[in-house]
């Protein structure tokens, strides 16, 4: 029960940062269209999964940028690359969710 309250005390803190809280409202966003365009089982699953994916990265992104911050706050060029890797990973899954949300609107098309 610890780690579970633990997982769920991460998200409260991931969820008053401005980066988490924009995916979480592109997420819904992306709910709403789904809505919109009605699709199908499997579009729905992978929505599902990209949403969850892009949150999660930001959250990860988060925490990685809080450690940097942590340990040094002056430019450290080995901190900002770290950070610069992180930030890419939000980036990358931004852009497969893209693709698949582009791919479902092709189809209706």
């Amino acid at each position: 029960m610890k780690k579970f309250r633990d997982a769920f005390n991460g998200l409260k803190i991931g969820m008053h940062h401005k980066a988490v809280i924009i995916q979480c409202v592109l997420g819904t966003m992306a709910v709403i269209g789904g809505l919109i365009i009605k699709l199908d089982h499997y579009e729905w699953l992978a929505f599902v999964i990209c949403i969850m994916s892009v949150i999660s990265m930001e959250i990860m992104n988060t925490s990685v940028e809080m450690i940097g911050n942590y340990l040094n706050m002056n430019e450290d060029p080995k901190i900002k690359a770290i950070k610069d890797l992180s930030s890419a990973a939000v980036l990358v899954s931004g852009i497969g969710s893209l693709i698949v949300c582009i791919l479902c609107l092709i189809r209706r098309i």
